[in-house]
């Protein structure tokens, strides 16, 4: 098994890794299939597309600016390419027109209100969040389709490729291992601590020698201080911006007027103990606000968790004692290598397991990096990685209106504070633990199956229904 730090960590445009940044990269992966696939039998020159939208992507895709998501694909653009502002007048100008022309294509239509469609029947059968691109010749016989499903924090699979990868899930772990090729091909926590006693290596020397297996380790460190200062930047900007977010809710931006109550009073010397969390707070909703309001954030490991690693990275380099460039740097690292672990034997996804797979893999990934950091064993940073998650499980996922706003604002600081004292706990360890972090993992993989669906990312069901008429 092997997820690479530039999987879990990826620079792209809020409000949602799996239904802003996935169906983008859907519609980009669809385009491609156009330029270079087999058309229908019998189908003339490609004139037109379509998309419909199911599941989780239908429920909350108004909110989470889906169906501009998937124009915009369609449009030729990628989210890690996309500047926000230029997206507001591409999106105006396609409604206006009716059309797209993508790079090697010809003109095709698209009417955004008639060829978006949100499907609110039952999801399609592969994952929580599908959806149908299909394009068409002139007289309206479908030139193409492809069914794509977008799993969490941004990566998408054809239903073939979903279906190849399930199967693949029951292989062996030997034979994963060596199609692998890597130096560390951990799949298990267990494997991990193994590897790493066995090699007298820790988890980030692990990781590091993974990602430079094929590619020069400068070339590795200078796209990972790329993710860590897109990181540090959207926290920046966080905090310098203000007024309300988009959507209707009305929700108004807090991370500066925060940040300037704590510099004053930081000033003034009146500060409490406590209020150390209030840093971590509002280092985290100034991310969450940024991706709200659609804004470019990276995916740690999806867009609605996105401020958790961002503000303890944050947190590290500014407040910890011996912070080093190579310690945030390692932090990035083994918060990946957690990360993957999650997403390969469970799920980063809120639509498929709830914000259980969000926040809280988030919460293990940070608690993992600051313990790692700090000098922690590989015990250490294990146990870390479970006391955060572990005080995650069960976890819904419940936009209001489905916009990325509330909870899921607020969720991010709480979400840093945990992954902090789990560190903190786990360091004042030895790294013995009753709870393996595979055990809870498995856990948090059959809570979410558990889950009654309207609490997984359909807005449905808990704080998205319970709101006051005034």
């Amino acid at each position: 098994m092997f997820l690479s730090v530039f999987d879990i960590f990826k620079i792209g445009i809020g409000p949602s890794s799996s239904h802003t940044i996935g169906p983008m990269n859907a519609a980009a992966q669809f385009l491609d299939r156009l330029r270079h696939g087999t058309r229908e039998p019998g189908a003339g020159e490609v004139a037109a597309l379509s998309c419909h939208l199911h599941g989780s992507l239908a429920f909350t895709g108004k909110g989470h600016a889906t169906d501009r998501a998937v124009i915009l694909g369609l449009a030729g653009f990628r989210p890690d390419k996309l500047d926000p502002d230029q997206a507001d007048r591409a999106i105006a100008a396609i409604k206006s027109a009716g059309h797209v022309t993508p790079n090697g294509l010809p003109q095709l239509r698209l009417n955004p209100e008639e060829d978006i469609i949100f499907d609110y029947g039952p999801a399609l059968v592969g994952h929580a969040n599908g959806m149908i691109l299909r394009a068409y010749d002139a007289n309206g016989a479908l030139y193409m389709e492809e069914v794509f499903y977008s799993i969490g924090g941004g990566f998408v699979m054809t239903a073939k490729e979903l279906q190849a990868a399930k199967a693949a899930r029951k292989n062996s772990l030997a034979a994963q291992k060596a199609d692998a090729g890597y130096p560390y091909p951990f799949g298990t926590a267990e494997e991990m601590l193994i590897m790493g006693a066995k090699a007298q290596k820790s988890i980030a020397q692990m990781k590091w020698e993974n990602e430079c297996h094929g590619a020069p380790r400068a070339e590795v460190q200078k796209r990972l201080e790329a993710i860590r200062d897109a990181m540090l930047s959207c926290i920046e900007r966080g905090l310098r911006m203000e007024g309300e977010l988009p959507g209707g809710l009305r929700v108004k931006r807090r991370a500066k007027a925060i940040h300037d109550q704590l510099q004053a009073e930081a000033g003034r010397n009146i500060t409490q103990p406590h209020t150390i969390n209030d840093w971590l707070s509002v280092y985290a909703m100034a991310v969450n606000e940024e991706n709200a309001a659609g804004g470019r954030v990276v995916t740690a490991p999806t867009n609605g968790a996105a401020g958790v690693v961002p503000a303890v990275l944050h947190y590290y380099l500014t407040h910890c004692i011996g912070a080093t460039e190579k310690g945030g740097l390692d932090f990035l690292m083994v918060a990946a290598a957690i990360g993957g672990l999650i997403k390969h034997n469970a799920s980063i996804s809120g639509a498929e397991v709830g914000c259980q797979g969000e926040v809280g893999s988030a919460a293990a990934m940070a608690a993992a990096g600051l313990c790692a950091a700090l000098g922690g064993t590989n015990e250490q940073i294990e146990n870390a990685a479970e006391i955060a998650l572990e005080h995650h499980l069960g976890m819904t996922c419940d936009p209001v209106a489905g916009l990325v706003q509330v909870p899921c604002i607020e969720r991010n600081g709480l979400g840093a504070i945990k992954a902090v004292s789990a560190a903190s706990l786990a360091l004042r360890g030895d790294g013995t633990h009753f709870m393996p972090l595979d055990n809870c993992i498995e856990a948090m993989r059959q809570t979410g199956h558990d889950m009654n669906l309207k609490y997984k990312e359909t807005s449905l069901g808990g704080l998205a229904v319970n709101l006051p008429e005034c």
